[in-house]
């Protein structure tokens, strides 16, 4: 009988993937994740999809420096504030981009320290006022209103009478006293006020306004009364006014007419790198040199009050600044649940709000946001999402945790961050200096790239997420739902390297792919062979509706491949198969 050989039939495997878990830049990466993506989204998850097209709204812009959503868009673009899409005439700002603030139904810029009532538009300026005479001041002591004071005398009298007031001259510092019938004797005022009278000094202030006062000045003899005169040169809070006089807190020993010099008036806001708006304030902070001294401070405005930056009455409603001892220059702040919330590269400053007014300063050690990428700051699902110099961090209020490993080791920096529902958007650049769009879907803790979007700033509003382009410096609602959409998306998704866990040699004979592919749509598929850098073409898809594609491959052995999938439209992946050969380890 004769005898045949028998030949075995190979082994083969069907490896299915169902389930898509996004972007992950890494060497050894897990099935249904992709070393590199273009423009795909978890909106579909479990499947691998293409994102939504993205609307471009009607305003290009030619110099855009920052956008804010209220109960509608603010932008600035060209040195000019557009609410609503229309230029707020009259209000001119400087060049370069700003921060802008909401407080209330205030919309603040900064470094310009304007303003806009967005309810009534015709209500704008600057958050500061100044004043300098240009003729006779004139200097007289007064009540807390300003009204007069009745008989003041600077010798004891023999025979007072009630709510006469007489200068005490016999101590230093000099004192007023007023007269009381009910207990017939002298009694110190403990409050005394002056009024500062010149044409014009208060038009440009309010009641509560603090101001700094200088330039007064007395020509006499007396040193008393010359010191008395220097005291009014200071910061005071301004109690009562007019357009003509101002009313402050300080004791002149006589009325004077100051005819020589330039008495100023300012009410200022000071310095600030970042700025954000916590209960009712705005809150700040400076690293660096002003007016010649070096300060690493936190500020707050008086209640309610954003022009007010040096109001202290000693009340808790009183402006508020303190200094910090950490190290550095300040990289970001936010509002993080009613905290007023500072970072610097390696530290967190949190503000506790007092009712009182004794606000506190809590230090954290840890990963701050990183420099130059202050923009990155974003609350998504209570959660305070940021760049930081080591990677991509959350931050709950107590310490940052890391939540971008998914990126890999490629160093990003100039992050811009925004929010809309539940996802966290990242515009940001790699060490080559080309820019990279990342999509964090916060409650999956899967991450997307989407494409190059270099964005200025986000905002939201009305469930959209808006960005300003800052290359073509278009303005794009990133969901679509407003604006002209854009053109077919193109998407792309690129595998880690498979077959790497296994010693054997691998035949890949054919992918079986289950998708939905709309009418117009198309999709190429690619594989590449250990690491060879040569893509070679598997098969090409047009759009027909659900459908399940096999795509041959011409077997070639091989230790490890990658496959990549690109198109053009809309996509859904339902399921992903590949069917493999193992040969010998040789």
């Amino acid at each position: 009988m004769p005898y045949f050989p028998t030949v075995e039939e190979t082994k083969t495997a069907q490896q299915v993937t169902d389930v898509f878990r996004g972007y992950h830049h890494d060497l050894r990466i897990g099935d249904g994740e992709f070393y590199e993506m273009q423009n795909l989204t978890s909106d579909y998850y479990p499947m691998l999809a293409s994102r939504k097209r993205r609307g471009v709204l009607d305003a290009t812009l030619t110099a855009p420096g920052g956008m804010l959503a209220k109960e509608a868009l603010a932008y600035v673009d060209n040195g000019k504030l557009y609410y609503n899409g229309y230029e707020i005439v009259g209000l001119r700002l400087t060049a370069g981009e700003k921060q802008l603030v909401s407080m209330g139904a205030y919309l603040l810029i900064w470094p310009d320290k304007k303003y806009l009532n967005t309810k009534n538009i015709t209500d704008f300026g600057s958050m500061e006022a100044s004043f300098e005479s240009s003729g006779t001041v004139t200097y007289l002591l007064c009540n807390a209103d300003g009204s007069a004071l009745g008989k003041v005398s600077s010798t004891k009298p023999e025979e007072p009478q009630g709510g006469d007031y007489w200068i005490d001259t016999s101590q230093t510092p000099h004192s007023l006293m007023v007269w009381s019938d009910s207990s017939e004797m002298w009694t110190g005022v403990p409050t005394v006020y002056t009024k500062i009278q010149a044409l014009g000094i208060g038009a440009n202030f309010a009641q509560y306004d603090g101001v700094k006062i200088s330039g007064v000045a007395y020509d006499g003899d007396s040193a008393v009364v010359k010191e008395q005169f220097d005291g009014l040169n200071a910061t005071k809070v301004i109690y009562a006014r007019d357009d003509d006089y101002i009313v402050v807190v300080g004791l002149i020993d006589l009325t004077y007419e100051q005819t020589v010099g330039t008495v100023t008036v300012e009410r200022s806001v000071p310095e600030m790198d970042y700025v954000c708006e916590a209960q009712n304030r705005v809150w700040g902070c400076k690293y660096g040199m002003v007016d010649g001294k070096a300060v690493n401070e936190l500020y707050c405005c008086a209640l309610g009050d954003f022009k007010n930056w040096n109001r202290f009455l000693g009340i808790s409603t009183d402006a508020w600044a303190a200094s910090v001892g950490s190290d550095g220059a300040w990289t970001g702040a936010a509002n993080y649940l009613g905290y007023p919330t500072f970072f610097k590269e390696n530290v967190i400053h949190r503000i506790a709000i007092s009712s009182a007014g004794a606000h506190q300063v809590t230090e954290t050690v840890g990963r701050g946001v990183q420099n130059g990428s202050g923009k990155s700051l974003c609350v998504v699902n209570e959660v305070l999402y940021y760049k930081a110099r080591e990677g991509v961090c959350a931050y709950d209020g107590s310490f940052p945790s890391a939540v971008g490993e998914a990126l890999g080791d490629v160093r990003y920096h100039n992050a811009v961050g925004g929010g809309c529902g539940g996802k966290y958007y990242l515009s940001m650049q790699d060490g080559a200096n080309a820019w990279h769009l990342f999509c964090y879907d916060t409650a999956r803790g899967l991450w997307h790239r989407e494409d190059d979007l270099h964005a200025l700033c986000f905002t939201q509003m009305d469930g959209e997420l808006y960005a300003i382009d800052a290359e073509t410096k278009q303005l794009l609602a990133m969901h679509g739902s407003q604006g002209t959409p854009e053109a077919a998306v193109k998407w792309a998704a690129e595998t880690g390297l498979i077959g790497y866990t296994t010693v054997e040699q691998k035949y890949v004979s054919r992918f079986n792919l289950r998708m939905l592919l709309p009418k117009g749509a198309k999709a190429d598929m690619y594989i590449q062979y250990d690491s060879d850098g040569v893509w070679h073409h598997c098969g090409h898809m047009v759009g027909v509706g659900t459908k399940s594609f096999l795509l041959p491959v011409r077997p070639r052995r091989c230790d490890h491949f990658r496959m990549r999938i690109e198109g053009e439209g809309d996509v859904r992946v339902y399921s992903f198969a590949k069917i493999l050969e193992t040969g010998s380890d040789v």
